[in-house]
C-alpha cells in the first residue's frame, strides 16, 4: 500500500503530468480518493518555491550558453511575452487568472507552468503561492471527480 501512495506522490512530481496523472493513477489503485488527493497535492507543491525562486535564474544563466542557450532564451521570451499579455489582460486579477490557469486540468497548464509564469512575471511570492495551492486544489478535485466518476462506470449514485 505504502508503495502505490509513494509512486502516486513521485507522479504528482513529474512536470506536465503533474496531479493530472497521479490522481487517476492513484484512485486506479484503489487507494482512498480522499488519501490520494492529499499525497498528489503534496507531490505536486513540493517543486512550486524550487520552480519560483530558481527557473528563471537558471534560464537566464542558461540563455548564453551553447547547448542549452536557444532553448532557454525561447523559454524566457516566450514567458515574458505571455506573460505580460496575460497582465494586461487580467489587470489586478492577475492572481485569480494563475488560480484558473493552474486549476483547469489542461495539458501544460500546471503548477510548474503557472509557477514560472508568476516567476518570469516578478509577482508576489505569497499571493502567487497561495494561488497555485488553490489552483491545484481546484485542479485535484476536478480530476478527483474524473477519476471516481471512470471509475464507477459513469454512475454517480
Amino acid at each position: 500500500m505504502f508503495t502505490k501512495y509513494l509512486i502516486t506522490f513521485f507522479i504528482s512530481m513529474v512536470p506536465l503530468v503533474e496531479l493530472r496523472g497521479g490522481v487517476p493513477f492513484g484512485t486506479g489503485m484503489d487507494l482512498p480518493w480522499h488519501w490520494c488527493l492529499i499525497v498528489c497535492m503534496i507531490g505536486n507543491m513540493i517543486p512550486v518555491p524550487l520552480i519560483f525562486f530558481f527557473a528563471r535564474k537558471l534560464l537566464i544563466w542558461g540563455s548564453d550558453k551553447k547547448v542549452v542557450g536557444k532553448f532557454c532564451s525561447f523559454c524566457l521570451n516566450k514567458g515574458e511575452k505571455g506573460g505580460k499579455k496575460l497582465q494586461e489582460k487580467a489587470g489586478k486579477g492577475i492572481y485569480i487568472a494563475l488560480l484558473l490557469f493552474v486549476g483547469i486540468p489542461l495539458p501544460g497548464t500546471g503548477a510548474w507552468t503557472g509557477t514560472l509564469a508568476a516567476s518570469i512575471l516578478d509577482l508576489d511570492f505569497k499571493k502567487s503561492i497561495i494561488s497555485v495551492i488553490l489552483g491545484v486544489l481546484l485542479a485535484g478535485i476536478i480530476m478527483t471527480v474524473l477519476s471516481q466518476v471512470v471509475k464507477t462506470g459513469f454512475s454517480l449514485f
